[in-house]
């Protein structure tokens, strides 16, 4: 089995599950690629050292440049806040390495541009990290919706909330500052991505992204709390998406629900293991949604466990995203998503900015 050097820039809540998937991938899918821990890059010399400890990683880098420069690094995984991503993404594909880059693709439209450009020229493996799309569950209801089982889709109603960020009077973070950590540009890629998968490309939207705590504690509040946008897909579906940090009460809301000619799909990523199906079949006193469990069945479980119902969790999706990394790595072809798909998002997010100021529909070609 062929080994590859493993650079991951950022060690904290991402860091650390970008280190554990990447320690554990061949072991669960039996990968050609074996990974091997190179470096890791933290905020300082000595957190990259706590992290070298702590996950494996046989030395520890004091800045993200020497970690690109490392020739035993092969391929780099950024997980460091998005504004750092553009130059660590455009240095790596400059020294002919592999980049597999954390949502959103960058801090802004140029830098997501720019990325792109950049991966397309090196002619690397880039993939940037949209995970909850990749759960069995959500796996299946690709398949599903693709295979016409609900018949033509007709809406979507989309939402990725949380309620981290609740408490207007908790102390103010890095969270509260510039415009790509605000909810649009923090939670809002992974659904905007969640959508395009499961129903196809968006080419309208008409948006409102409100600020609804204004003080932070006691500090004016500098981006948004929450984004709402209604949507139009190129298929000719409607659908409403919704995204919010201060949604009380919901922890990891990345749900959805589609309506179709023939059915209907609905899914809670707080119940990830589960999809609700209803099809316009039988008797009408005996239709209704039904609860199917993921089990061996469905894509990508079984590596993970033999037994229906007995559930993947959050790392696992990670886990899954390394494997296609790799496969991608290994065969030279494009695994979706790639960068290509981080910039398409990037342009939703745009469009949406554009009809929030201009208070009317924009198209999202014009981006």
């Amino acid at each position: 089995m062929a080994k590859i050097g493993i650079g991951i820039v950022g060690g904290g809540y991402m860091g650390k599950a970008h280190s554990v998937a990447m320690a554990a991938v061949a072991s669960v899918f039996d990968t050609a690629l074996r990974p091997r821990l190179i470096s890791i890059c933290g905020s300082s010399l000595d957190s990259s050292r706590r992290y070298q400890a702590a996950y494996g990683f046989e030395r520890a880098a004091d800045s993200w440049q020497d970690l690109v420069a490392d020739p035993d690094v092969e391929a780099v995984v950024i997980a460091s806040p998005q504004e750092t991503h553009r130059a660590i993404a455009e240095a790596a594909f400059a020294a002919g390495k592999h980049v597999l880059c954390e949502k959103p693709l960058g801090a802004s439209m140029d830098d997501a541009r720019a990325m792109t450009e950049a991966a397309e020229a090196s002619g690397c493996a880039n993939m940037i990290g949209f995970n909850y799309i990749r759960t069995p569950a959500s796996r299946y209801a690709r398949d599903l919706i693709a295979s016409g089982r609900i018949g033509t889709v007709t809406w979507f109603r989309g939402e990725h909330t949380e309620d981290f960020y609740a408490d207007p009077d908790a102390p103010a973070t890095w969270r509260s500052e510039g415009e790509a950590n605000g909810t649009l540009g923090d939670l809002a890629p992974h659904m905007v991505n969640g959508a395009r998968a499961l129903i196809g490309p968006i080419t309208e939207v008409m948006a409102e992204i409100p600020v609804v705590h204004a003080m932070r504690g006691g500090l004016p509040a500098g981006n948004d709390d929450q984004a709402q946008m209604m949507v139009r897909f190129d298929g000719g579906a409607t659908g409403h998406l919704f995204f919010s940090r201060i949604a009380t009460g919901r922890k990891m809301g990345y749900a959805y629900e589609v309506h179709g000619t023939k059915g209907a799909i609905r899914f809670d990523q707080e119940d990830q293991n589960a999809l609700w199906l209803y099809t316009a079949e039988g008797p009408e006193a005996e239709r209704g949604f039904r609860k199917i469990l993921t089990g061996p069945a469905h894509p990508d479980y079984a590596p993970f466990c033999q037994g229906p119902g007995h559930g993947t969790g959050y790392q696992d999706q990670i886990i899954i995203e390394a494997r296609d990394f790799l496969h991608a790595i290994e065969t030279r072809e494009a695994v979706w998503p790639t960068f290509r798909e981080g910039l398409e998002v990037s342009k939703v997010i745009a469009a949406a900015r554009a009809s929030n100021a201009a208070r009317d529909w924009r198209s999202v070609a014009e981006f």
